[in-house]
Parts: structure tokens; C-alpha cells; sequence
């Protein structure tokens, strides 16, 4: 990806990045299984006030999914 940038995402635009020919709900759908499959970087997320009713993620919590899962 083409200089990525650590920023506020809603979960759609996030998810869309990292499978970009998926529908958006099935994308997040994914990506949401990928955050709690890691225990670590799903626990992390909560430390950060991250809860399942989020529609967007913070720079931080960006940061925390990207050092786990890889840039999109």
C-alpha cells in the first residue's frame, strides 16, 4: 500500500483496505475476526476503550491493529 497513514478509520474504510474485493460488511466482518482471533491485540484494544458498538477507530487503536496484523 501506498504510504499508509496512521489516522482515524471507521471500520469499513479500514476493513476495505485489507480485503479490498469483499462487500464492506463481510470485509469487516473479517477484519473483526482477525482483531479478536489475536488475544493480545483484542485485549489491547479494550485498554484503549474500543467496544464492539465503534464505528471508527482511533489513530491509536489504528496503530495497535496495524503493529499486529501488518499495514493493509
Amino acid at each position: 500500500m501506498d504510504d499508509f497513514k496512521i489516522r482515524p478509520y471507521t471500520k469499513k474504510e479500514l476493513a476495505l483496505m485489507y480485503f479490498p474485493n469483499s462487500q464492506p460488511r463481510t470485509a469487516v466482518n473479517h477484519l473483526m475476526a482477525w482483531i479478536r482471533r489475536s488475544t493480545q491485540l483484542w485485549a489491547e484494544l479494550q485498554t484503549m476503550e474500543y467496544e464492539n458498538t465503534c464505528k471508527a477507530f482511533t489513530p491509536k487503536q489504528v496503530r495497535a491493529i496495524v503493529e499486529q496484523l501488518g499495514e493493509p
